[in-house]
């Protein structure tokens, strides 16, 4: 009798551990996100989405801006599913849910972009390429724009298309004069204030947020976004830069300015612009446009820098475009 009762016990507790692992695997699956290992041993947070049709389009590798993670572009992931492409996404080293640089995890820091291109790097070739669709189609916003841009210079044939939506070519100082702002960097760097704040950048803080006056979205709702995902897990908070990130951003940035830089980049670049953007220049993202091989520059009246994240009438713009852009081989939108 006691043996039954043990062999029964011990039958019980194998069926739950199965349920129990069923369950994780289920998650498991149900879960978008993973993580994986950098070159120099970091991790990265990263996500996969897949079409909502029968047969994908092809695949989006969707790069997002400074501060920001996946969370945040729920809204555009949804949009390209509906439209048959498979998302493939991952948060920045330094912000998100992928590893910090610092031990104060809201400080903005990056020892160099070389960092995040060969991040980009092992995510294209170790966990988009082995399942990706054709055609592989960069879509970027802001500093993902520039790190798109270092990327497809340095490897040529990886991608077939690429969007960039208010690239980060260049960085407005205001309100201190650029030869301020670089000197005033250049000093820091000297003195080994690379992890110390920049002038006026601080530690996230929800009261800062603030929708009057923004430079970002004139929609109060999508404003709300990155606020409220915050709320929900505040691990994703990201203040201001420090001294370093900007040394490697001027860095970066005189690399995109120097004569020549582009024209090994052969496939087609749509540029989409804000007209009343206040964060990145306009006049560079022309600049750059025009020396390029095949990239068509268009700017959205009246739009603040996230794009993404506007009012309908100005992302029915955008989308429009993208749509047209990505219809086929036969229809680059140039």
């Amino acid at each position: 009798m006691n043996r039954m009762r043990v062999g029964r016990i011990i039958i019980f507790i194998g069926i739950l551990l199965m349920m129990k692992q069923h369950s994780a695997a289920q998650e498991s699956m149900l879960s978008p996100f993973g993580m994986m290992t950098t070159s120099d041993n970091y991790s990265l947070r990263y996500g996969i989405w897949r079409s909502d049709k029968a047969a994908s389009r092809g695949t989006v590798i969707l790069l997002s801006g400074r501060t920001e993670f996946m969370e945040k572009y729920a809204e555009t992931i949804s949009e390209l599913q509906q439209r048959g492409f498979d998302v493939y996404s991952f948060d920045w080293r330094g912000q998100g849910l992928s590893s910090r640089m610092l031990s104060n995890r809201h400080k903005g820091f990056v020892k160099t972009y070389d960092d995040y291109i060969s991040d980009l790097a092992v995510f294209v070739d170790k966990i988009v390429k082995p399942q990706a669709v054709s055609p592989l189609i960069i879509l970027a916003h802001s500093m993902g724009g520039h790190i798109a841009m270092r990327y497809l210079h340095k490897h040529h044939g990886a991608i077939e298309r690429a969007i960039l939506v208010s690239p980060m070519i260049d960085i407005l100082t205001s309100p201190f004069p650029r030869f301020f702002a670089k000197s005033l960097t250049s000093i820091a760097g000297k003195a080994g204030w690379d992890q110390d704040y920049a002038v006026s950048s601080g530690d996230y803080s929800p009261e800062d947020e603030k929708f009057e006056g923004n430079h970002l979205t004139s929609d109060p709702v999508r404003f709300m976004d990155e606020k409220r995902a915050i709320k929900e897990n505040p691990g994703l908070a990201l203040g201001g830069v420090t001294y370093g990130w900007l040394s490697a951003t001027f860095a970066s940035i005189d690399i995109l300015a120097a004569p020549g830089f582009g024209q090994e980049i052969t496939i087609p670049i749509l540029m989409v612009s804000a007209g009343s953007d206040k964060i990145v220049s306009l006049e560079a993202q022309k600049s750059i446009c025009a020396r390029l091989n095949q990239c068509r520059s268009m700017v959205i009246p009246k739009a603040r820098h996230e794009i993404l994240k506007e009012t309908d009438a100005v992302r029915s713009i955008f989308w429009d475009e993208f749509d047209k852009f990505t219809a086929g081989p036969d229809r680059i939108g140039l």
